[in-house]
């Protein structure tokens, strides 16, 4: 049965972490603040910069203070979540911890009777075929086992090497003369439209790829709209304006809402 709700808010791409102190009080404050305004919330992926096994928490105050927070919020709204392309291992004992609802990707909802497709969005990125391919090992539920028995300094280690790469093709495709990279690592029409024939919708909310904006698409005869979810960065002034929204749908349609100046 499709979930039904008359308000909601969606974000993703906070990618928390101790070094950014100031985007992860941003999301307490939005947990105890703007979100409780709502009936449910959506947490499109990427909510931690990463994540190495539910285990690895138990030794990290930070991800503790997160977990608390949105614990908190659970007991006032449904909270959902859809993994991302860093934070995939989150389990069963940090959902059941927090009270969220993991949602497959992609998922179908109702909001103010209007039917939105959910997903992180990585698997929208059809032109990037090697990150294709090496998504598809990654979610092999035996390699997750695998790496979830190392030992957990290896963990870290793989994943450090791991954002380290990641880090440097984004910052290869922000640059002005890059468009064939941005390409390679946005999505695609065929892959939209694909997801929306399968999910029988028209509307598409998505974050991954940092790029906030509502896109009005055709492709052939199929027509959609699609919203992106904007990444929070509070702590990074050089790389240009600090960023923190969600989009808030209700009775009166989908809009952005700035939570810098809230």
């Amino acid at each position: 049965m499709i979930l039904q709700y008359a308000s909601a808010l969606l974000i993703s791409d906070l990618h928390l972490t101790p070094s950014m102190p100031l985007t992860a009080q941003r999301f307490i404050d939005f947990c105890e603040k703007d979100a409780p305004k709502v009936e449910a919330v959506f947490i499109l992926g990427d909510l931690f910069e990463y994540w190495v096994g539910d285990d690895a928490s138990f030794h990290s105050p930070f991800q503790q203070e997160v977990k608390r927070a949105i614990a908190t919020l659970s007991t006032k709204v449904k909270t959902y979540y859809l993994h991302g392309n860093r934070d995939f291992l989150i389990g069963a004992h940090f959902l059941n911890k927090t009270g969220m609802t993991l949602l497959s990707d992609p998922s179908k909802i109702m909001i103010a009777d209007n039917v939105y497709v959910l997903c992180h969005g990585d698997s929208l990125c059809t032109a990037d075929i090697g990150y294709q391919v090496f998504r598809g090992w990654v979610r092999k539920a035996w390699l997750q086992k695998l790496f979830l028995k190392m030992p957990l300094n290896w963990r870290r280690s793989i994943a450090n090497h791991l954002r380290s790469n990641s880090g440097i093709q984004y910052q290869r495709s922000i640059k002005p003369n890059a468009d064939g990279v941005r390409a390679k690592t946005d999505v695609t029409l065929a892959a939209c439209a694909a997801v929306l024939r399968e999910q029988a919708g028209n509307q598409l909310i998505h974050g991954h790829t940092h790029l906030p904006a509502h896109h009005q698409e055709n492709l052939g005869d199929q027509e959609w709209q699609r919203w992106v979810l904007s990444d929070w960065d509070l702590d990074h002034p050089e790389s240009g304006r600090p960023r923190a929204s969600a989009l808030m749908i209700d009775q009166d349609g989908a809009r952005y809402a700035d939570l810098i100046k809230a």
